[in-house]
């Protein structure tokens, strides 16, 4: 799960929505992304870091944390 890029979309006022068409995604492809079931692209983190959130690292943005099964 990217808990940090789901934070930092809440805060930014972006919604799962919005940010798939950002990225010419189904909602249900970034909501498996965004869970941690899918990867991202390294494009689709470079576009996000870029044009989304450019004041934070890649690394920190894309963190995932594990989550228990």
């Amino acid at each position: 799960m990217y808990k940090n890029l789901i934070e930092i979309l809440k805060r930014k006022g972006i919604s799962k929505k919005a940010y798939a068409e950002f990225l010419g995604l189904s909602e249900k492809t970034v909501w498996n992304k965004l869970q941690g079931k899918t990867e991202f692209t390294l494009g689709e983190a470079q576009k996000t870091c870029k044009l989304i959130c450019p004041e934070y690292k890649m690394d920190y943005v894309f963190a995932a944390k594990q989550t228990a099964a």
